[in-house]
């Protein structure tokens, strides 16, 4: 019986990954059908952020911060998958009525798809990124294979918000418009663009709440400074996306059986 049952398992799960890379593919093939640039809008959106800060922040209104391009690129990166992802999870859901319908249909990895996209944009970018650091004088050293371990804590985060907002957006749609502005505020509330040391104390420990604020650290500690990150606010990131993901998990679900009846 339990040999049974792990096969069962097993099977399912191979199933379920077999669906996501399908799904995935097409997801890309759809962002990108009848595009002239095709993929390289993942560098370029990401890029002409990078000039426009740059400008600004380097000329107009003058921060002083070591390696500027590569510091505003690391945060960038990490930054745009959290929120183009989360905001595409809310209205996930919405935007894939015909899928829902079918029957058996897992709607359950729909989230997981759209994150996935985001990290695979994520990843096709980081090359670029390396050779910012390498022009910078950057030297890498071995913590930067730390790196997948922070891009899972993100994955599994971005997820466990996606759920929520996913099955919120279905009964709300109100949801969507409202995540757009209070990412938007969060981007200038989030040290993207400029130090968290450029943060009165009185602040900081309200910006620590913020998980991206840790991540974004994390990932600049790693690749710029060539140091491990700050392991306590991660830990309690890592418990936090332990906990949120299956009770985010449990109320997609349950919201799940009134989908087909509510698009």
């Amino acid at each position: 019986m339990h040999s049974y049952l792990n096969q069962s398992y097993k099977r399912r799960a191979a199933q379920w990954l077999d669906l996501l890379r399908q799904l995935v593919n097409r997801e890309m093939k759809l962002l990108y059908k009848r595009s002239a640039l095709g993929i390289a809008w993942t560098l370029i959106n990401p890029l002409l952020q990078l000039a426009a800060l740059a400008f600004v922040f380097q000329v107009v209104l003058p921060v002083e911060v070591p390696r500027y391009p590569s510091f505003v690129f690391c945060g960038l990166l990490a930054w745009n998958w959290f929120q183009a992802t989360l905001f595409q999870s809310a209205g996930v859901i919405v935007a894939n009525g015909s899928l829902i319908r079918q029957p058996r249909f897992p709607t359950a990895i729909l989230p997981v798809v759209t994150v996935t996209v985001g990290l695979i944009h994520f990843l096709l970018a980081l090359p670029i990124l390396i050779v910012f650091l390498l022009i910078d004088g950057v030297e890498l050293t071995p913590f930067v294979l730390l790196l997948p371990f922070l891009q899972i804590l993100q994955l599994g985060l971005t997820v466990g918000l996606g759920y929520i907002l996913a099955a919120l957006n279905v009964t709300f749609r109100d949801t969507q418009h409202t995540l757009g502005v209070v990412l938007l505020l969060m981007f200038y509330l989030t040290p993207v663009f400029y130090s968290i040391e450029n943060v009165p104390e009185t602040y900081q420990l309200l910006y620590a709440c913020n998980p991206m604020v840790v991540l974004i650290g994390a990932y600049r500690s790693i690749l710029l400074e060539g140091l491990p990150p700050a392991w306590t606010p991660l830990l309690f990131i890592a418990i936090a996306t332990f906990i949120l993901l299956p009770l985010s998990y449990h109320y997609f679900e349950r919201q799940s059986n009134r989908f087909a009846e509510e698009l």
